[in-house]
């Protein structure tokens, strides 16, 4: 078998079967992207933020009435200040586009296709509020157009030659947009007398469905086979590689909260909801997300996330075991708009190599359909610039 023929049945596979496994909306961290950039973590934050300034003012208020002896003076009317979750209906609207980064290769140097982000919440109190939410997170992963692989023929331990991703005709297209529909319930609740202070909390039952596009697979959707074990695996096909559904519980607490700074730190169990494809297990995953944001300004936060995750798809016997950070800026304009620029990186820890790591023919000779790759993990890295409208108290952080 030449190379020439080798590459043109390679070029074959890559455009009918192209697999990306995930991490952070947003280097693709997944589902813990969502979870954390979408209205879980978010929602959280403003509603511990608010409580713990409303605890500050009630106690500054108390000194006040302590230190006064003479007849205070007639109080002035004031606007409510917000207690925790926002009461009413609240909104987030906003458009993104992105730039990769990292070994993606001459054709993954591109902007990536805009994405849209909708939020609607409805407080019923400052206690107790009910979020939909809708995210796209655009990327392109490391090693699935650059590099050279080792090219299989099925049944056969050794390779029969290797393949230059980069060089072939056509190039691969890995653009991959993964949208997700989150549903979650807020409740916050506080504890008195910690240390002194009143300590709030949020959890936050959620349920999050995903789905992808990826550029070259069946139909633009995410149907591509695969195989675990070059040369030796079975090909699984028609199978969503990066659809699934999940329940999750989260619990955030804060650490940290001053007059420029505020943290706070998020664990959240996260189950399946069925299993599918490779999927060999299904127990709880735990999430952790750590916020620490500074407010430069009123109207401008510089911010960092890191987060550590155990995504699982159906590509995955296991789930993968994720670690990513975003780190950006975000600037708002009179009273409802906003601009935030965000970097992240982020990939799996025990899937390695990244990228795709070798290519099989399943039969003699090799035609378009019978080439099927072997993946490992995904990294990505990549700039988002997002520009939106909405409520300030919901505006993603």
């Amino acid at each position: 078998m030449q190379k020439p023929f080798l590459r043109a049945t390679a070029a074959a596979l890559v455009a009918a079967a192209f697999l990306v496994p995930s991490l952070s909306a947003m280097a693709d961290g997944g589902t813990v992207d969502a979870i954390s950039q979408g209205g879980v973590v978010s929602g959280a934050n403003t509603a511990i933020r608010n409580a713990m300034d409303a605890a500050a003012r009630r106690r500054a208020a108390q000194r006040a009435r302590t230190n006064v002896a003479q007849v205070p003076p007639v109080p002035q009317p004031k606007p409510a200040a917000p207690l925790g979750l926002p009461v009413g209906f609240s909104y987030t609207l906003d458009w993104s586009m992105a730039y990769p980064f990292g070994n993606v290769g001459t054709f993954g140097k591109k902007w990536l296709p805009g994405g849209m982000d909708a939020v609607l919440g409805y407080g019923f109190s400052p206690f107790t509020r009910l979020v939909a939410n809708y995210y796209e997170i655009q990327h392109y992963p490391y090693g699935f157009n650059s590099g050279s692989v080792p090219f299989y023929l099925q049944g056969l331990a050794n390779p029969i030659g290797s393949v230059n991703l980069g060089t072939l005709a056509p190039q691969i297209d890995g653009t991959t947009k993964d949208r997700f529909f989150l549903a979650n319930w807020e409740q916050l609740f506080t504890i008195k007398n910690v240390f002194g202070r009143t300590l709030p909390f949020v959890i936050t039952p959620t349920y999050v469905a995903r789905w992808s596009t990826i550029a070259q697979s069946h139909n633009n959707e995410d149907i591509v086979p695969f195989e675990n074990v070059p040369g030796i695996g079975t090909p699984v096909y028609d199978v969503h590689w990066r659809t699934a559904q999940y329940y999750s519980l989260a619990f955030t607490l804060p650490f940290l909260k001053t007059p420029k700074f505020f943290g706070t730190f998020t664990l959240a169990p996260t189950w399946l909801v069925h299993m599918a494809g490779n999927n060999q297990e299904n127990w709880a995953q735990l999430y952790q997300i750590l916020y620490l944001e500074y407010d430069a300004t009123p109207s401008t936060t510089v911010f960092i996330e890191p987060q550590s995750s155990r995504d699982y798809l159906p590509l995955d016997p296991y789930a993968e075991h994720i670690i990513d950070y975003f780190a950006g800026i975000s600037q708002r304009f009179g009273k409802y708009g906003f601009v935030q620029l965000v970097f992240n990186e982020g990939g799996p820890t025990n899937y390695s190599p990244y990228g795709i790591e070798a290519l099989t023919c399943q039969a003699l000779p090799c035609g378009p359909n019978q080439v099927v790759p072997t993946v490992g993990g995904l990294k990505a890295s990549q700039l988002q610039i997002q520009i939106g409208i909405g409520s300030p108290s919901v505006i993603q952080f």
